[in-house]
This record gives C-alpha cells, sequence and structure tokens, in this order.
C-alpha cells in the first residue's frame, strides 16, 4: 500500500435519529468525534448523497463524509464524491463496526475484502472492485448466532460497552495525525499495541 496522506474521511452508519447509537453507526460516531476535536461540522450535500465536512489533521485538509444513503448504498455516496474530487482509494479511510472484533478491539486496516459487511460490500462495487482503501475496523462484539446479527448491529449498546466503544474511537484519534500524513505502519502499530486484548 501507498503512504499518501489522507484526503477523505468516511464514516458508515445510518441516517436517522432511531439509527443514530447503534452499533452500526459507530462510524459516524467516529467522524462525530473528529469534528469535535478538530472543530469540524457534517452538512447535508445533496449532490455526494450524504453528509460532508473538512477539517485540518497535523497540516492535512481532509474531507469527512456520512453517506445517507442507508448502509447497503453507502458505496453511491463515497463514489460521487470520490470521483468529483478526484480522491483515490488509497486517500481514503472507512471508519465503521466490525463485529469480529469484541468491543475494546480497535484495527486499522489496508486493503482487502469487505469481511461481510454490506457498507464495505457496496462502496467496494460502486468503486469498481478496488478495495485498496483503508480501513478502521471498530469493535462491537458478536450476539454468537449469524441470524442474530441484523439485529444485533441495528441495536444499542450496554452502557459499558458504549463507554469502552467511545474510549477506542479516542485512541483510533490519538493516532489520526499519524495516519494523515501517510505513515500508516506506524499508525497501525501505535493503536495495535494501545487497543490490543489481554494476552495478544
Amino acid at each position: 500500500m501507498s503512504t499518501e496522506p489522507l484526503k477523505l474521511i468516511v464514516g458508515l452508519g445510518n441516517p436517522g435519529p432511531q439509527y443514530r447509537f447503534n452499533r452500526h453507526n459507530v462510524g459516524v460516531w467516529f467522524l462525530q468525534a473528529i469534528c469535535q476535536q478538530y472543530q469540524g461540522e457534517l452538512r447535508p450535500e445533496s449532490r455526494f448523497h450524504g453528509e460532508t465536512g473538512r477539517v485540518h489533521i497535523d497540516g492535512q485538509d481532509i474531507r469527512l463524509l456520512f453517506p445517507t444513503t442507508f448502509m447497503n448504498r453507502s458505496g453511491l455516496s463515497v463514489a460521487a464524491l470520490c470521483h468529483y474530487f478526484d480522491i483515490t482509494p488509497a486517500q481514503m479511510l472507512v471508519a465503521y463496526d466490525e463485529i469480529d472484533f469484541p468491543v475494546g478491539t480497535t484495527r486499522l486496516k489496508a486493503g482487502g475484502g469487505h469481511g461481510g459487511h454490506n457498507g464495505i460490500r457496496d462502496i467496494i462495487n460502486a468503486l469498481g472492485g478496488e478495495r485498496g482503501f483503508y480501513r478502521l475496523r471498530i469493535g462491537v462484539g458478536h450476539p454468537g448466532d449469524k441470524s442474530k446479527v441484523a439485529n444485533y448491529v441495528l441495536s444499542n449498546p450496554g452502557k459499558d460497552d458504549s463507554i469502552q466503544i467511545e474510549h477506542d474511537l479516542d485512541q483510533a484519534l490519538r493516532v489520526l495525525p499519524v495516519a494523515a500524513s501517510g505513515l500508516w505502519n506506524k499508525a497501525m502499530l501505535e493503536l495495535h499495541s494501545q487497543s490490543a486484548p489481554p494476552g495478544e
């Protein structure tokens, strides 16, 4: 993977107040944390089918995007913005909920498949099969049964898990300036050492 600086951070989730605190919306929580830290604001932008903003992180001018197309159409929004501003996948970070990680584990990843995540699947399809974007995988845990996953991610985490997820997002924020400048391996090492579960 390249070491290009970031130009876009995407936070995945569903629009509407009924989804705001769902596990499926932790990617949007991350965008909101960035806005709070770097004095940004998300505003509706119809041509990009979402809410957009801009922040400066460690000297980098970075766009923020929350696709408001619902999760399984996230690619429509991402492709529209990337094409308009000529942003390549290697300049993009997508933050989303990861059911294969327990709460308390957050990982940066370079490229790869969709892992069953409908938002990531749609982005890959909308970008013509291009998988070479970075991901911030925010652990939300697994309900234990595949048949329960849909209801699980569309429900709110309990108080303890919510507090832990907020802490996980804070850790990701700490390494964001490193990632924004293109030092991905360094950012990964720093984040993964912070959020490693016991025994890892």
